[in-house]
């Protein structure tokens, strides 16, 4: 059944899949590189474009951010040469992503749901997913 807040979740996790098996089943020889493909459902209500700015400092993390009503997407490409696995610190009020010895700190526009909040790392992409706190669930 799918989810009640978002009627096309089956949809989009199906979406995601048949795009995964695409790109797994592609041949070596075609050299085609996916960097990351993230699904938001919803539109980006006024929000600019992700990775306006992709000039600077190559070994700085670079990021993207999409708000939706109810939750936080943060995407990052990880550099090709990584010693030890990333890791994103998830706070009520910032996030810090770590890849080995740079790190990025992210203030949030609003308090998060650290404990329903998660991250995943999966070919060569982490995506941060946070929940936002509402008003039942706030308890500072």
């Amino acid at each position: 059944m799918p989810y009640k807040e978002n009627p096309y979740e089956e949809f989009l996790k199906s979406l995601a899949q048949l795009v995964e098996d695409i790109i797994n089943d592609m041949p070596d020889e075609e050299h085609a590189m996916f960097i990351g493909c993230t699904i938001v459902a919803g539109g980006n209500h006024g929000v600019p474009p992700p990775f306006q700015d992709m000039q600077g400092d190559p070994r700085e993390i670079r990021y993207e951010i999409i708000e939706s009503d109810k939750q936080i997407f943060i995407t990052t490409q990880l550099p090709p040469d990584i010693k030890n696995a990333p890791y994103a610190d998830i706070d009520p009020d910032s996030v810090r992503i770590c890849v080995d010895d740079l790190d990025a700190r992210i203030p949030l526009p609003v308090r998060i749901d650290v404990i329903h909040s998660f991250y995943m790392v999966r070919h060569g992409v982490m995506d941060v997913v946070l929940i936002k706190k509402t008003a039942s669930t706030d308890t500072r």
